[in-house]
């Protein structure tokens, strides 16, 4: 199994949508995500929660994890959320940032354009795994 790690700050918005929205959308089983935070938050924040529900993926359950360094050192490939200064434990060699907006503490438009955009940056990374 190869993991794909998304990493943001409290793993309460960006990366968790993320990681689920590559599970829902990845078929090849060599494949799986997992999401970490540098900072975790309490929750989930509800913005994403509601965003994510409302295209069919439940993440009420989920919970922030903090980003270890044999998390970071066992991924094949790194995306952190436009916290890639604050990110000093992952690889250079197989870390991009995707420099993503916090969409936490704005309105439920700003989730949702922040969920469309790492959902195609998703599919276009699931499509480039396969080749």
């Amino acid at each position: 199994m190869k993991y794909i790690l998304f990493v943001c700050t409290e793993n309460s918005a960006r990366s968790q949508m993320a990681e689920a929205l590559f599970n829902f959308h990845n078929k090849n089983p060599e494949f799986k995500a997992i999401s970490a935070g540098t900072n975790p938050g309490k929750e989930v924040k509800p913005g994403a929660v509601q965003a994510m529900k409302e295209i069919g993926i439940d993440i009420s359950r989920n919970r922030p994890k903090a980003l270890k360094p044999r998390i970071a050192k066992d991924a094949y490939r790194i995306y952190t959320m436009g916290c890639s200064e604050g990110c000093p434990m992952t690889p250079p060699d197989k870390t991009e940032d995707w420099a993503l907006e916090d969409p936490g503490g704005k309105p439920i438009e700003k989730f949702r354009e922040v969920r469309d955009e790492i959902g195609q940056r998703v599919r276009k990374l699931i499509l480039e795994l396969q080749e």
